[in-house]
């Protein structure tokens, strides 16, 4: 099933861009979104722009949320690294304290980790209690932003912390219900027909369409889009305009997650 409200949050990495390189489409796509995950200066991002990302979507009223990363910004956050848990634990406290010194009374939604690091707590249950510990310890009303259905979200629920499940309109899925790897051909969803109706079929059905052509359960509060791919502005504003007209509320997580 969807969120237990009957509404689902739309959520877009944002504040990607560093020094004098800008990405473009923050300012379009913020418009059809309800939370944002803003990069905290590991993999992209700057003190500069993750203040030019909290008052953007103060704009827009949209939610914010950190997103952090291994500290690789010339591999964007995609490389894996083998930290320890606790260098784990102290990088992701650090990003979210970063974030939170420019949110002020509006104060943080959620934190969503970015990429290899996001990846490995999926399949790496130190990992993953490395960052849910970091989270809970730095604020425990914090939503945790997990893949749905892994062992991440199991050890997230077991912690008693706040919980989103998330899905992704724009990332093909194994059958084991984890993300393909972007090594391989097909990982990343282009077309827009197919990102609305995948987006569709899991906020209407909570069920997913695999690589291999199968459907299996994945029910999520939150479905995210890449907002650094090829025609992110059109999906994300056909995405929205899908969702109006099925009659599925788009709201923050915090008003989603219990």
């Amino acid at each position: 099933m969807p969120g237990p409200t009957g509404a689902i949050d739309f959520n877009c990495d944002m504040g990607e861009s560093f020094g004098s390189y800008e990405m473009k489409f923050d300012r379009e796509i913020v418009r059809y979104v309800s939370s944002i995950n803003v990069a905290t200066g590991f993999h992209a991002g700057d003190p500069n722009w993750m203040r030019a990302s909290v008052e953007l979507a103060a704009q827009h009223n949209v939610a914010v949320g950190a997103h952090p990363s291994y500290p690789d910004l010339v591999g964007f956050g995609r490389r894996d690294m083998a930290l320890s848990p606790s260098e784990v634990k102290n990088a992701v406290t650090y990003q979210i304290g970063a974030l939170a010194a420019f949110t002020g009374e509006r104060r943080l939604q959620h934190v969503k980790p970015h990429g290899a690091m996001y990846n490995k707590a999926v399949r790496d249950p130190a990992e993953a209690a490395a960052i849910i510990e970091a989270i809970r310890e730095f604020d425990p009303g914090l939503i945790h932003v997990v893949l749905a259905g892994s062992a991440w979200e199991r050890l997230a629920r077991e912690a008693g912390v706040p919980v989103a499940r998330e899905a992704y309109s724009d990332r093909a899925i194994t059958p084991e219900g984890t993300l393909v790897p972007r090594s391989q051909p097909g990982a990343v969803i282009h077309e827009p027909d197919e990102v609305v109706a995948r987006v569709l079929k899991i906020a209407t059905e909570g069920r997913v369409v695999t690589v291999d052509g199968d459907e299996i359960p994945f029910a999520a509060d939150t479905i995210c889009l890449h907002g650094d791919n090829p025609g992110a502005v059109e999906i994300a504003a056909a995405v929205r305009e899908a969702l109006d007209g099925a009659g599925i509320a788009v709201k923050p997580m915090a008003q989603i997650v219990a």
